[in-house]
C-alpha cells in the first residue's frame, strides 16, 4: 500500500510530529484554548496515520502467510487467512470512506435542525420522526445529542427542532442529509385511513468553534424573548426564558430553549447563529452553492433526496444515489450508515441540497 496518494502520510506524518513537538516544550499550557486546538488537530492525524499503519502491518502480514501457504498447504491456516483477509478489506473500506471527510469543516460537530413542510399535524409528525430517527443514529455512534430548540406542535409532532450533536466528524457525515425528505403512509390522523404524502426538511451546520472569528453586529440582530414550551417541569413556562434571534441581513433565525437561564438561552442560539453565518460565507466564498437561503427549496413534491414509504410497500430510496432498503423500520431507527456512505462515495466532498 502506497503511503501516498488517497492517505497522503506524507504530509500528515510531519504535521503530527511538528505538534508532538509543540506538545513536548515548557509552557504548552500557559495557554489552555491554543493547546487544546494543538491536541485535537494532533488526534485527528493520529486518526488517520494509526490506522493505515496497523493496516499496513496487517496486509505484510497475510502477504506472507499467502507465500508460506503456497509452500506448505494447511486448512486451518487458510481458514484464519481469509478470515483477517476479509477484517484488512473491511478496514481498507473504512479508512477510504475516511477520505471523503476531508472539507474544511467536516471533522467539525454538527448543528440539525427539522422543519416540517405544508401539511399541518402530518407533516409536524414526520418532522418528529425524522428527529428521533437523528437522534438515534447519533446515540447509534456514541455521539453527544443535545435539544437545542423544540418546538410542539398543537395536536402532535413537532413546529421545528434544532439538535447538536458532537462525535468525530459528525457535521461530515450529516451534511450527507441536508434536503427535503419524504414520506408516504395511512396517515394516523385520517378517520378514513387513507394514504398521506407528508415533507420535511432538514439543514446541517457545522458548529463552529471560538477560534473562527466571525463578526455579528449587534445592530443587526432582533432578539425576542419568549416562555419556553414543552416537556420540562413546573418551571419551564413561568418566565420568559427561552431566546429567538433573527439576523436581519440575512433572514436566519435561531432560536433556543435548552436552559432556564436567559442568559444560557441567549449563549447558545448566538452558538448557532454563528454556526450558520459561517456556513453561508463559506458557500459564498467557495462559490461552489449558492447562498444558504438559495440552497433553502421548497419542501415539497419533486424537491425530496429521499423517500420514505411504509404503505402499500416499505422502501426507502434514496434519489441522488438510487440506494434502496425495504426495511424502513430500521432506517426509522437510525440504521442511515449505508445511505451516508453511498452519498460520501458518489459525490465525496461536495454538498447536494
Amino acid at each position: 500500500m502506497n503511503s501516498g496518494g488517497i492517505f497522503d502520510l506524507e504530509s500528515r506524518e510531519p504535521r503530527l510530529r511538528e505538534l508532538e513537538s509543540r506538545m513536548a516544550e515548557p509552557g504548552f499550557w500557559d495557554h489552555p484554548d491554543r493547546a487544546r486546538e494543538v491536541i485535537d488537530e494532533a488526534n485527528r492525524l493520529k486518526g488517520w496515520i494509526e490506522p493505515y499503519r496497523d493496516l499496513t502491518g496487517k496486509v505484510t502480514a497475510l502477504q506472507e502467510l499467502a507465500e508460506l501457504l503456497e509452500v506448505e498447504s494447511d486448512a486451518e491456516m487458510e481458514a484464519e487467512w481469509l478470515k483477517e483477509l476479509d477484517s484488512a478489506g473491511v478496514t481498507l473500506e473504512a479508512l477510504e470512506l475516511k477520505t471523503m471527510l476531508q472539507g474544511p469543516d467536516d471533522h467539525r460537530d454538527a448543528i440539525l435542525t427539522v422543519q416540517p413542510g405544508a401539511g399541518g399535524t402530518e407533516s409536524q409528525d414526520w418532522a418528529e420522526m425524522l428527529t428521533r430517527m437523528y437522534t438515534r443514529w447519533a446515540e447509534r455512534r456514541g455521539f453527544t445529542v443535545t435539544v437545542l430548540d423544540l418546538q410542539p406542535g398543537e395536536e402532535a409532532g413537532i413546529k421545528g427542532a434544532t439538535l447538536e450533536i458532537k462525535g468525530e466528524y459528525a457535521y461530515g457525515y450529516l451534511r450527507a442529509e441536508k434536503g427535503v425528505h419524504r414520506l408516504v403512509r395511512i396517515s394516523p390522523f385520517d378517520s378514513q385511513a387513507r394514504r398521506h404524502t407528508s415533507f420535511s426538511s432538514v439543514f446541517v451546520y457545522p458548529l463552529i468553534e471560538d477560534e473562527i472569528e466571525i463578526e455579528i453586529d449587534e445592530g443587526d440582530l432582533r432578539v425576542d424573548t419568549f416562555r419556553a414550551s414543552g416537556a420540562g417541569g413546573q418551571h419551564v413556562n413561568k418566565t420568559d426564558s427561552a431566546i429567538r434571534i433573527t439576523h436581519e441581513p440575512t433572514g436566519i433565525v435561531v432560536s433556543c430553549q435548552q436552559e432556564r437561564s436567559q442568559h444560557k438561552n441567549r449563549a447558545t442560539a448566538m452558538k448557532m447563529l454563528k454556526a450558520a453565518l459561517y456556513q453561508r460565507a463559506q458557500e459564498e466564498r467557495e462559490k461552489e452553492r449558492a447562498a444558504l437561503e438559495a440552497t433553502k427549496t421548497d419542501i415539497s413534491w419533486g424537491n425530496q433526496i429521499r423517500s420514505y414509504v411504509f404503505q402499500p410497500y416499505t422502501m426507502v430510496n434514496d434519489h441522488r444515489t438510487e440506494l434502496k432498503d425495504g426495511d424502513v423500520h430500521s432506517v426509522m431507527d437510525g440504521e442511515l450508515d449505508p445511505f451516508i456512505e453511498a452519498f460520501l462515495k458518489k459525490f465525496g466532498g461536495q454538498s447536494v441540497a
